[in-house]
């Protein structure tokens, strides 16, 4: 089993939901704030799990899903800010299962149909599957805009 791909999804999820949640205006993304503290290794190095939750925001950023003006060591990217890529595909509604077959007010339907609002409880509840399902339906989107 590759548990660093789980990892992978989570840290990704987390990242940009904590940018998500302060969008548009720019943060800092530390790596403590997303995985916890990580006691670094007997040279001073970041933990091999520091590294890899680094590495996946700056997979992000390669990718064009967040932008950065540039690292604090190991610890942070400064200025993180969602590109439009990652802003559109986050809140983006995708198909749920309904609660008790009661419709909800549109407004509230719209927030919880969106990718980010499940990713969000995906998180919060610890449900690996659906983290990783949603993650990889956040990567495989294509973008579709009306002109």
């Amino acid at each position: 089993m590759d548990l660093q791909i789980d990892d992978f999804y989570k840290d990704a999820a987390s990242g940009l939901l904590m940018l998500y949640q302060v969008f548009p205006r720019k943060a800092s993304l530390y790596v403590e704030d997303l995985i916890g503290r990580e006691e670094p290794d007997e040279f001073g190095l970041p933990s091999k799990r520091h590294q890899a939750c680094l590495g996946a925001l700056l997979w992000l950023a390669d990718e064009g899903y967040l932008r950065y003006e540039s690292t604090i060591g190991y610890d942070a990217l400064d200025q993180a800010v969602l590109s439009e890529k990652g802003f559109l595909r986050l809140s983006r509604g995708i198909p749920r299962a309904v609660a008790d077959g009661q419709p909800l007010p549109p407004a509230v339907d719209r927030v919880q149909a969106t990718l980010a609002f499940q990713l969000r409880e995906a998180l919060e509840q610890q449900h690996g599957e659906r983290i990783a399902r949603l993650t990889r339906q956040l990567f495989e989107q294509r973008s579709t805009t009306s002109t």
